[in-house]
Order: C-alpha cells, then sequence, then structure tokens
C-alpha cells in the first residue's frame, strides 16, 4: 500500500496552488496534482494579468477574502524578493443612467464604506482630469481605489509551487486524475496511469475539470465557458503613452450589466492595453474548446466597447487569448465538503472573479484542514443554497 498524504490537492492552479502552499507551511505531508506544469495556458491563470480590489460590488462576503489575500501576498513579495501585486490603482466607472450599473458602483462604495477602504468618488470632471484615456459622458461617475491593481498571475502560482515543493510538498505533475473514490479513512485517487494515491484528505481546485472528475451534481452547477482576452495596440502620442501606462486597472459597467469590460495599464511600455469582456455563459468541454481567437472578436470588443470610451486604443488587436471561466448558477463560488465525504472538499472560486480572493481561499482552506481557527467566514460559499438547482 502506498504512503497515505495527510492533504492531496487536486488542481494546482491559483487555488490550488495556493492550498498547497498553505498545508505544507502548517507542517501537513501534501502532494499537488496537475493534469499540466503550472503555470500553464490551458485552464483559468494565464495571460499576464488579473484585476484585484478590496471593495468587492459582488458581495460583501468576498471583501474579507480580499483584505487576507493583499496580505498573503506582500508577505510573499517580503520572502521571495518578486513582485506579486503592482497597486496601480483601481477605477470602476459606471455610464450614468444605467440602473444596474448604478447598483454595482454603489455596492462597492457601500463595501469600501463597511470595511474602512481607502477610496475616492470621482464624477466626470474628476475622471477626465485625472485619466484622460477615458472618455466619460457628462453623467458617468467612478469609484477609485488606490490599494487595488493588478497580479501577475504566473508569476503568482509559479511562486506558491516553489514556496510549497521547499515546505516539502510533492508535486505530481503532467497527471491526470481518473476518479476519485472516498473510503473510511482516506480516499482514494487513481491517476490516468493506474496507479493509486492515498490521502486522509483531498481537495479538488480543478477548475473547468472539476464537475467532471466529480459527477453529479457538481456537473450541472459548475459550467465550463470560453472567454478570451485581446491586447490592443496604442497610438504613439506621448501624452497617451504616460496616461496609459500610469493607468489604474479599471471595470466599465454599461447601463446593461452584462456588457461590463475591463482592461488593464499598459504594462509593455504603452505599447499595449489589455481589455476583456465577459462572454455569454455557452458551456464547452475544456479538453476540445476552440483555443483560437479570431480577429472578428477582436473586432466586435473594439466596436462594442472601448472605441467610444477608450482613447488611443487601435482598432486591431496586436494579439488575443482564450481561458475558461467555471461559471456557477448564480455566479457566487462553491467552497464546501463533499454531501458524500467529508473527507473530500470542493473549491471552485468561480464566475471569473476568482483569482483576487485565491491566496485567502487556500489559507482557509489549509486552516480548516489542519484543525485550526480561521478569520474567515466561508459560509457564503455552501453548497446547499445549490441543492435546488440541477
Amino acid at each position: 500500500m502506498p504512503d497515505v498524504f495527510d492533504i492531496a490537492v487536486i488542481g494546482l492552479g491559483a487555488v490550488g496552488s495556493a492550498t498547497l502552499l498553505q498545508a505544507a507551511e502548517r507542517g501537513l505531508a501534501c502532494v499537488g496534482i496537475d493534469r499540466f506544469v503550472p503555470p500553464h495556458v490551458w485552464g483559468s491563470s494565464h495571460g499576464e494579468t488579473r484585476i484585484t480590489r478590496q471593495a468587492i460590488g459582488e458581495g460583501l462576503s468576498y471583501v474579507p477574502l480580499a483584505i487576507r489575500s493583499h496580505e498573503i501576498w506582500r508577505d510573499l513579495e517580503r520572502r521571495t524578493g518578486r513582485e506579486l501585486l503592482t497597486a496601480a490603482g483601481c477605477l470602476v466607472l459606471a455610464d450614468g443612467g444605467g440602473t444596474s450599473a448604478e447598483s454595482f458602483i454603489s455596492r462597492t462604495i457601500a463595501a469600501a464604506q463597511r470595511f474602512d477602504i481607502e477610496h475616492a468618488t470621482l464624477d466626470s470632471d474628476a475622471i477626465r482630469q485625472r485619466f484622460p484615456q477615458f472618455a466619460v459622458g457628462r453623467a458617468d461617475r467612478a469609484y477609485f481605489e488606490p490599494g487595488g491593481g493588478y497580479l501577475h498571475v504566473e508569476r503568482c502560482i509559479a511562486t506558491n509551487m516553489m514556496l510549497a515543493r521547499a515546505a516539502g510538498a510533492t508535486c505530481r505533475l503532467g497527471e491526470t486524475v481518473a476518479a476519485i473514490h472516498p473510503e473510511a479513512n482516506h480516499v482514494v485517487i487513481e491517476l490516468d496511469s493506474g496507479e493509486r494515491i492515498l490521502a486522509a484528505q483531498a481537495v479538488v481546485a480543478a477548475g473547468s475539470w472539476a464537475g467532471g472528475l466529480l459527477g453529479e451534481p457538481f456537473a450541472s452547477w459548475l459550467t465550463p465557458t470560453r472567454q478570451i482576452m485581446h491586447w490592443f495596440p496604442l497610438d504613439p502620442a506621448p501624452a497617451l503613452t504616460r496616461a496609459w501606462t500610469a493607468s489604474p486597472v479599471f471595470i466599465w459597467s454599461h447601463p446593461d450589466r452584462t456588457r461590463d469590460f475591463y482592461g488593464f495599464p499598459s504594462i509593455d511600455g504603452g505599447c499595449t492595453v489589455k481589455t476583456a469582456n465577459e462572454q455569454p455563459p455557452v458551456a464547452v468541454a475544456p479538453d476540445t474548446m476552440d483555443r483560437t481567437a479570431g480577429p472578428d472578436e477582436a473586432t466586435r470588443m473594439h466596436a462594442n466597447h472601448l472605441a467610444a470610451r477608450l482613447i488611443g486604443v487601435q482598432a486591431s488587436a496586436a494579439r488575443s487569448a482564450t481561458c475558461l471561466y467555471t461559471q456557477s448558477p448564480d455566479a457566487h463560488f462553491v467552497i464546501d465538503r463533499h454531501p458524500n465525504s467529508d473527507r473530500l472538499l470542493v473549491a471552485s472560486p468561480c464566475s471569473g472573479h476568482g483569482f483576487k480572493h485565491a491566496a485567502a481561499i487556500g489559507d482557509t482552506i489549509a486552516a480548516q484542514l489542519a484543525g485550526g481557527a480561521t478569520d474567515i467566514d466561508l459560509d457564503a460559499f455552501r453548497l446547499e443554497r445549490l441543492q435546488t438547482v440541477r
């Protein structure tokens, strides 16, 4: 019989790699398993950057996770000398006259006030004065959080993996989990090679592969969807180059909240800016999804979102890349014990806003698995709210 690990973590993206690190540094015997070699381009955690902010308009339950994640990233930076979080600021813009857009920015402001997060509210004149790269209308307004910014996603995952190994974690990379069998005293993890790995507890953080691995009801609850990111060239005017290289990250809410888009400062010296928007929740299979990005997709992105709002951004993308979201029915996270086994914990921080919270989620899960205390409450993400969804 093989040795029994304390913890097995299946999937080593944002949350899985953070969980592996935090569990290993608590002295637990850990094994991490991933079908690829993280960081990689096949899941949800690539493409250079992800937005981070602490006032979360999606719900107050997320704010402690975001605050704690910032603390963890800063600690990892001090330990490694790597820049993981760039505090470029975060600007949340709302087109005037849109009730849903106004609701999101109002919830963001309320979250900042509730948790005493440094911020400012800006009218259209103030936005134009401070951030001339944004073409705002007279009725538009914005929330600005100076402590927000972006995470260097591949670097974050690589740092988690490096430190997890240094703390004694075993990493099984390029190996696919075929099945998981919770038993009375341990969890049996079968690899597609036929090898079995045993662990007292297992965490499934497999992103878009989680539903297929876990079966029902998770296969119905966790829906992989195709998303796309674009890097658009900038006009070479010096004033625009300065504005875009010093830009905050931004989230721009249209009157219809399904038409949000977001973007980043130019991190390549004023050559391009990265932007994206949430694609329709059309289910895809992660292993067969179309990973090519056609020029027509960039053309639509520019016409529908950028042309009237971002100054100096050219119409044809320099490059594009696809990634995966894992959508839950209510767009909130799923973090809970499996209904059929307390030895199996499912961690699916999904629906496109998981990376900013991942460090704290990994820390909280590891604390729970080690039997320790935590100040973070994950009750809002329990499975029971989805029991009637099929």
